[in-house]
């Protein structure tokens, strides 16, 4: 199932990118204003949430040292999947204004059963469980709260800009965010296969600070001029962490390493260019630029490295559970084909889109091409389970 999440999230993603480059200008040619909540709706809630869901599921277990989930869990994302889906569609006006309720109310019920299965894993680990899953419960609690003030603003259109800006900070920082800051350090000495022995040390130090970074951006984000320094100081704060992941890195395995470890390349480029969107965050904070490309530049220069890298290091993995089998090997030389010039790619697009020139969807375009050709290759060239010679009794 994470192999199909992981294709799901990658097609959402570029109908996303199809919506924005074709669907949108063609509509405002024709004198329909299209916000851009619909666009943005669907790489996250339709392809990114649910493979995070698969992902939390898949690693807590690994991170508690506990028993598999049972199979009710496992397909909680299938769950989430429509409700992703009918998310877009709702917020274009294509379906009625009760399937958006419909839709967060499911969310925000699976985020917190999610949670509270996390709780419970981390109540029966047997000594001291790997601190990065207390990442995942932080991410779901935002994300609870975010997608259950739906249903406030829809009962209350009045506070909607308010709520809508909390909302939004708490998805992208707080759900996926810290998702993502609980995941890369543990996935990125995989990727190099290294240890990074301050991995488990910073995870633990810096969730507490992740946290308040993004409980003050999201609450000062909608708040005028003194809610804005509130939201300059959560974003040092996040900006803190994620400047620390950077500097360990450089210290542990050094530029050239990761730049030329495939996976690890689009794994270094979101962590970039999520320290670089908080900067630009804090210039609109300071009133220096405008908010709205703020999602766009989000989805491109974090998003999709994050998920691009990840699924270059996890798919080959999920794909081909044994060990250093040709298949794994051969899967995972596919897809980081071309790692780092996506990674280049995209956050090269991502930046230019922060400053509202629509010419950064080009290298976006670019990048989300090369990893489509990529995973075509892993298909079209996988070997057959009977071609695999590698495993010697």
């Amino acid at each position: 199932m994470l192999v199909y999440l992981g294709i799901c999230a990658v097609l959402a993603f570029l109908a996303a990118l199809l919506a924005a480059l074709l669907a949108v200008p063609m509509l405002a040619s024709f004198g329909f204003a299209v916000p851009p909540a619909p666009t943005f709706h669907i790489a996250f809630a339709a392809g990114a949430l649910p493979l995070i869901f698969g992902a939390i599921i898949h690693f807590v277990p690994v991170l508690t040292r506990t028993a598999s989930p049972g199979r009710p869990l496992i397909l909680l994302p299938l769950v989430v999947q429509p409700a992703g889906l009918v998310t877009p569609l709702a917020l274009a006006g294509v379906l009625p204004g009760w399937s958006l309720h419909a839709a967060a109310s499911v969310i925000s019920l699976a985020a917190l059963i999610l949670l509270v299965w996390i709780t419970r894993r981390l109540r029966a680990t047997l000594g001291t469980a790997h601190p990065g899953a207390r990442w995942y419960g932080a991410a779901l609690l935002c994300l609870f709260f975010a997608v259950s003030l739906v249903l406030v603003w829809l009962a209350q259109p009045e506070s909607g800009p308010s709520l809508r800006l909390f909302h939004l900070h708490l998805n992208t920082l707080g759900f996926i965010g810290l998702a993502a800051l609980g995941t890369l350090p543990v996935l990125l000495p995989t990727a190099l296969r290294r240890p990074d022995p301050g991995a488990a040390v910073r995870l633990r130090r810096d969730l507490p600070i992740a946290v308040g970074g993004v409980v003050l951006v999201a609450a000062g984000a909608g708040g005028g001029s003194g809610g804005a320094w509130l939201a300059i100081v959560g974003a040092a704060m996040l900006l803190w962490v994620v400047g620390g992941n950077l500097l360990a890195w450089q210290r542990t395995f050094g530029l050239h390493a990761i730049v030329g470890a495939g996976a690890a390349a689009s794994m270094l480029a979101a962590t970039s260019g999520l320290a670089i969107l908080l900067l630009l965050g804090m210039a609109h904070g300071m009133g220096l630029m405008t908010a709205r490309p703020a999602s766009a530049a989000f989805g491109a220069a974090f998003l999709l490295p994050l998920v691009t890298g990840a699924l270059s290091q996890l798919l080959p993995v999920w794909c081909h559970p044994a060990a250093d089998s040709l298949q794994r090997r051969l899967l995972h030389e596919r897809l980081t084909w071309g790692s780092r010039w996506r990674a280049a790619l995209f956050l090269a697009g991502g930046v230019w889109l922060a400053f509202d020139d629509s010419g950064g969807w080009l290298p976006v375009a670019a990048g989300l091409l090369l990893f489509l050709i990529a995973l075509l290759r892993g298909w079209l060239d996988s070997p057959k389970s009977s071609d695999d010679n590698s495993r010697s009794i």
